[in-house]
């Protein structure tokens, strides 16, 4: 009869073989294989702060389309970095975010391309602890660049922090003025007058201290007791000379004196006069397609180059998106329902500026933000477009999610940002419920985007005026009048689905009937007979 000695002893050594088992499955040797990247850190035992960076080295392997192997000689990178923590409430858990600065053995900056993405020293190891999708900053960024703008480039890797394993992070572009990031002027030290003074400037709204930032004169409207910090990013606070700090405060107290001002909607003298509007209305739509609990009051961007406007953005900081969160009513909400851009109802610790508030008190800005939405849902934003999107990133990391989710085994449990839905046991489930979410969330937007689209009566597509549509809109039945036979007419949905087709060469005239559908942005395609393919909006009341 085995005595407890005995026993205590075989316990021990499974429980040893279990951790030497776990030890070799997290690659540390020439068994892990990833189709990632994998980072390898080596900072000699030492701890990483806040700040400020110590050095440490880095390692990199990459074989584009064929396997990882940990034991492989580093070939993307192999030097001196810089490193430290990053992020805020993100630094609590037990996966860390950082901040890494490409160098040379002296310490000075070196600019590399990594990844495949372009030359800087400036990069971030986002880690993915509070996004158990691994793909919700990856389709916020990726929406914003759909959309025509610059938004910070990034790729999955797997890293191991002094021979241990940490999981899946994304390997990306800070946010900086860079001809390939943020491509504005570079702001000297003597650029104090003149035109040289008006940019380039990158600002923020986020946890801000006295030193750091600057207080607004204004409040928000609907919340006249709130104040408002905006915090220098690129240039920081430390690099700015006095009249570089007063251009950008004044230039801003200037625009939010006009848009506070009974004059406001004036499209030569008003806001217009000050802000890139359409950057702002694009960021809207992503901040609320995403129901950004970050959007609007942390971790949001302004920018403004020499001569020009406002420019909003880049999006930034979305793993508390995308999600229902027990964060005040607006982001508990199921039903898809809320506005991220009205979060200061929620009495923030970081106040919003509330500008979109006052934006949307004027019909022509709404009517322009529902033009562009139903544009994009038809389009880069369509259904088929955002499924196609998140399919893409899944098979990056459906074979990889696994060693990250037995490092970090939080599947089903509720960690990070508090979440008012059950939590699914698997990874696949968490896709599931991502898609589900983003479906639910569309619904709402569709049937509530502020604003009207309205084209003129009639559109006619072509140069050569040979084709006519309309009414445009329409409510019961369109018109198509062509002087070439048409082989192929179709209309499709916001989602890219065809709703009507028709096929042959034998007709000039077409009448659809719409007034089944719902309301709403759809394409009419029309091929004719020479094989030109017309695309043309119809709005459908």
């Amino acid at each position: 009869m085995l005595n407890f000695k005995t026993i205590l002893s075989f316990i021990i050594c499974l429980l040893i073989l279990f951790v030497f088992s776990a030890h070799i499955a997290f690659g540390q040797s020439s068994n892990f294989v990833s189709n990632l990247p994998i980072v390898k850190i080596e900072t000699d035992g030492k701890a990483i702060p806040d700040e400020p960076k110590i050095t440490a080295r880095m390692k990199m392997i990459h074989h584009p389309g064929g396997e990882n192997r940990f034991d492989d000689a580093a070939n993307e990178y192999d030097g001196i970095i810089g490193i430290e923590l990053r992020g805020s409430s993100s630094q609590s858990y037990p996966q860390k975010p950082y901040a890494v600065e490409t160098r040379n053995a002296d310490g000075s900056n070196l600019n590399v391309s990594l990844l495949g993405l372009p030359a800087e020293n400036d990069w971030v190891l986002l880690s993915n602890y509070n996004d158990k999708s691994l793909m919700r900053n990856l389709l916020g960024f990726k929406m914003f660049e759909e959309l025509g703008h610059y938004a910070p480039r990034a790729k999955y890797v797997e890293v191991f922090l002094n021979g241990d394993y940490q999981g899946i992070y994304l390997f990306g572009e800070k946010i900086k003025r860079d001809n390939n990031r943020v491509n504005i002027a570079t702001l000297k030290e003597t650029d104090i007058d003149g035109e040289e003074l008006t940019g380039g400037y990158i600002f923020k709204i986020d946890y801000w201290n006295d030193y750091d930032s600057w207080l607004s004169p204004y409040s928000p409207l609907d919340h006249p007791t709130f104040k408002v910090h905006f915090v220098y990013h690129d240039p920081g606070w430390d690099e700015l000379v006095y009249q570089q700090k007063n251009y950008i405060k004044n230039y801003v107290s200037t625009f939010e004196s006009t848009l506070y001002s009974s004059s406001y909607a004036d499209p030569s003298s008003g806001y217009a006069a000050y802000l890139e509007v359409e950057s702002f209305i694009d960021y809207f739509i992503v901040s609320e397609i995403s129901r950004n609990n970050d959007g609007f009051k942390k971790s949001r961007y302004f920018h403004k180059d020499k001569n020009g406007k406002l420019v909003a953005g880049p999006v930034w900081d979305f793993d508390w998106a995308w999600k229902n969160i027990n964060e005040c009513f607006i982001f508990k909400a199921t039903d898809g329902s809320g506005w991220s851009y009205k979060i200061n109802d929620c009495n923030p610790w970081v106040k919003s500026p509330g500008w979109m508030v006052r934006l949307f008190s004027d019909d022509n800005f709404k009517n322009q933000t529902n033009c562009r939405y139903l544009e994009a849902r038809a389009g880069v934003l369509s259904d088929e477009k955002l499924y196609a999107t998140i399919d893409s990133l899944y098979n990056e990391v459906k074979v990889a999610q696994v060693r990250h989710f037995q490092k970090w085994n939080i599947l089903g449990i509720n960690v990070g940002a508090p979440e008012v839905d059950a939590q699914p046991t698997t990874y696949d489930g968490e896709v599931a419920k991502l898609r589900k979410w983003i479906r639910t969330r569309l619904n709402w937007l569709d049937a509530h985007m502020p604003g009207t689209c309205q084209p003129t009566d009639a559109e006619i597509i072509s140069e050569e005026k040979n084709i006519q549509i309309y009414p445009n809109p329409a409510s019961n039945i369109i018109n198509v009048l062509s002087t070439r036979y048409l082989v192929n007419v179709q209309l499709f949905d916001i989602s890219g689905k065809a709703i009507f087709s028709h096929s042959g060469g034998d007709k000039t005239t077409f009448q659809i009937n719409v007034s089944g559908y719902k309301a709403g942005m759809y394409i009419l395609r029309l091929t004719d007979t020479d094989g030109n393919i017309r695309n043309e909006k119809i709005i459908i009341r």
